[in-house]
């Protein structure tokens, strides 16, 4: 077992270990496989995650680290169902716009302080108060607990949060009205707790190695900024005994190619597939080459804040870049791992919604091109007057190729121009929520299994409406879905909306395409969410 010893972790490792007598065997206490003796687990990340801190964490790399690290009400399964967390269950009375939650009264912060309800109401109000700044702010608003919209404009204080602990172990959340799908909301990370004298003690540094106290079954031992980032059994965690990875490594490696390598070379147990190698890595590694529908989109957004290219304002434009993407080509020939055509912004696999029928998902790709230009003429816009527009993305290699055949499309096509340029992370997602951007790619991955998951993003007042699309009737239509019986037909009108008005440029819906060494097991291929929880993966013997 690889183990740390100058942690608090490392030291009780041996002592844990031996709780369970499968483990200490070295089998699996459920399926009775023979276990390896190093259960240390490495990937590959794109980017330095954004942050650890739940309240401010806003990406999917950081999202599976906090993931690690804090544990909310409730988790998923392998197939995305829910599972108890720190709640073992919930009742809700009659009209199911008051939910009442029961913790299990065995859950520890990692310094051996009890998790308590008061430890969600105290991280629920921080999310949204305003002097916290979360970029997730706008997310529990959209949970539509009551006097969220007040405590985030600034017109209350975050203690009238329609939030409270009835007790140390009963946790109370009123609605503003009843949402269905309210649980599924809670697997995601702003509504994890946080430990609150840490905060007051450390501030934004309560999230450094040496400061942090966190409720997972992990905690952060070591974080190298855009290099490593190292987690370790946390003895504390009530389900300590059931964890089987010892250590969880993710190492920031910009290059897909230089991270295949050294995945091959052995020294990481999973990293993506680059952009058109699936077809060959899967028909050498079939054990190890995976793509599975993933419940997230991949777009290009528009600034339509007034900041961006005024072509952009006539919707002609906007639809004949949109219909000459070939679609086809991207998913097929770019990609080659899977990933489905989009026409639009919902993805078809999710939950509850039925993918509605919009003109340009039905007409050949010959007719597009022909629309396209024909509007782009009617613009005003051809090869004696070229469109010329900034495309902006951020760095990776499979972007770049997205960006380039779009762009090539276009060129070929209407005779327009994208100047392509490309960032880092952190500031790419500065410079477009500064709406500092004339088009920029987007992508999105759903915080729970429900459409309103991807159309809330187009609300005008979304914190990631990046383009500052502004509908009224989209507003409308998403404020009816949070309480109506059958949301089909007002997702399927918000859809046409889209389509109609192109604020956004939908180009496939994802898959999650990756290498995974075949002794890793538990990997949950079945979720759509791909919600992965390090605490259910381990590596059998070889």
């Amino acid at each position: 077992m690889k183990m740390t010893s100058k942690t608090l972790v490392g030291a009780l490792l041996a002592t844990t270990m031996m709780a369970s007598p499968l483990l200490a065997a070295g089998m699996h206490p459920s399926t009775g496989e023979a276990l390896a003796d190093d259960q240390s687990f490495t990937y590959r990340l794109l980017d330095e995650h954004s942050s650890v801190d739940p309240q401010i964490v806003e990406d999917t790399s950081g999202a599976d680290i906090v993931r690690d690290l804090f544990e909310g009400l409730y988790n998923q399964d392998a197939a995305g169902n829910l599972v108890p967390g720190v709640a073992l269950s919930h009742t809700t009375n009659e009209a199911k716009d008051v939910y009442t939650f029961t913790l299990r009264d065995n859950a520890k912060w990692s310094n051996g302080d009890a998790v308590t309800a008061g430890d969600f109401v105290y991280g629920w109000r921080r999310l949204l108060d305003p002097a916290t700044a979360s970029p997730y702010a706008w997310f529990g608003e959209l949970m539509s607990i009551e006097g969220a919209s007040a405590v985030l404009a600034g017109e209350a204080d975050p203690s009238t949060l329609g939030v409270s602990a009835v007790d140390d172990h009963t946790l109370e959340v009123k609605l503003t009205a009843s949402l269905p799908y309210f649980a599924l909301m809670t697997t995601h990370g702003s509504t994890f707790p946080t430990h609150q004298a840490t905060v007051e003690a450390h501030g934004d540094k309560w999230t450094a190695p040496e400061n942090i106290v966190s409720n997972g079954a992990y905690v952060l031992t070591e974080h190298v900024p855009s290099e490593r980032s190292v987690r370790e059994r946390n003895p504390m965690y009530w389900n300590n005994d059931a964890t089987i990875l010892e250590t969880i490594t993710s190492l920031v490696i910009n290059d897909e190619n230089v991270a295949l390598t050294r995945y091959l070379a052995g020294e990481l147990d999973k990293t993506e597939v680059p952009a058109g190698q699936y077809p060959k890595l899967n028909a050498e590694y079939p054990n190890q080459a995976h793509s599975n529908p993933r419940l997230c989109n991949y777009y290009y957004t528009f600034n339509m804040s007034g900041n961006g290219n005024p072509a952009f304002d006539d919707v002609r434009v906007r639809e004949a870049l949109s219909l000459a993407v070939d679609r086809s080509v991207i998913t097929d020939a770019v990609l080659q791992g899977g990933q489905f055509q989009a026409y639009t912004f919902t993805p078809g696999l999710t939950a509850g919604f039925v993918t509605p029928d919009v003109p340009s998902a039905s007409m050949t790709q010959a007719e597009r091109d022909a629309k396209a230009m024909e509007l782009m003429a009617e613009a005003g816009y051809g090869k004696d007057n070229p469109l010329k527009f900034d495309m902006l993305y951020n760095t990776s290699e499979g972007h770049k190729k997205i960006a380039i055949a779009m762009s090539q499309m276009w060129k070929q096509k209407l005779g327009a121009e994208a100047v392509l340029a490309n960032q880092e992370w952190k500031t790419f997602l500065e410079t477009r929520g500064n709406q500092d951007f004339e088009l920029a790619r987007g992508a999105w991955c759903g915080d729970y299994n429900e459409a309103s998951t991807f159309l809330d993003l187009l609300d005008s007042g979304s914190g990631y409406n990046d383009g500052k699309f502004n509908s009224a009737r989209v507003d409308e239509l998403l404020m009816m879905a949070k309480t109506s019986d059958d949301t089909q037909p007002l997702y399927t009108e918000i859809e046409q909306i889209i389509a109609n008005e192109i604020p956004v440029i939908p180009v496939y819906h994802y898959t999650r395409v990756m290498m995974l060494q075949e002794d890793v097991k538990g990997w949950p291929f079945e979720n759509i969410e791909q919600n992965v929880y390090s605490k259910d993966l381990y590596v059998v013997a070889e």
